[in-house]
């Protein structure tokens, strides 16, 4: 099976606000960069997005490694929050229901059509996948507002 390693991130102008995200994949070397942006949302949206959209570009089964910054995304399937919220009619411990559940719901189809493991990178700091990955989400979220 072929191993891909996905680095995302997500930020946002304001929290809700304009949004962007970006993901590198690397598959035997090669790098191919995406980026997207919207005119309002979350951080925590673009964060679970960057990685939906990196996975989506994968056209066949593959082992995947993704590497992000977020303790929400990375924590909802290694802590098994994901597996809590779906037996539990998708709310959490409190009872209050789970922010972005289409997002959630998309993402774990997507990790089910792959071998996906998760790991929690520090951000902002001496990982250049993960600078690159904000500086395309940053990038896009400048090229939606001054479009």
């Amino acid at each position: 099976m072929k191993h891909v390693d996905l680095y995302t991130d997500g930020a946002c102008s304001g929290n809700p606000g304009a949004g962007g995200y970006g993901a590198i994949l690397i598959f035997k070397g090669i790098e191919r960069e995406i980026s997207g942006a919207e005119p309002s949302t979350t951080n925590n949206r673009m964060e679970i997005y960057a990685v939906i959209a990196g996975l989506q570009k994968l056209k066949e089964r593959c082992s995947v490694t993704v590497y992000s910054d977020s303790a929400y995304t990375v924590n909802a399937f290694n802590e098994g929050w994901l597996f809590g919220w779906m037996k539990n009619g998708w709310k959490k411990a409190d009872g209050k229901p789970v922010q972005n559940v289409e997002l959630w719901q998309q993402l774990y189809a997507l990790t089910k059509q792959h071998e996906v493991k998760f790991v929690k990178v520090k951000g902002h700091a001496d990982n250049a996948y993960n600078n690159r990955c904000d500086e395309l989400a940053r990038t896009a979220i400048k090229k939606l507002c001054e479009g």
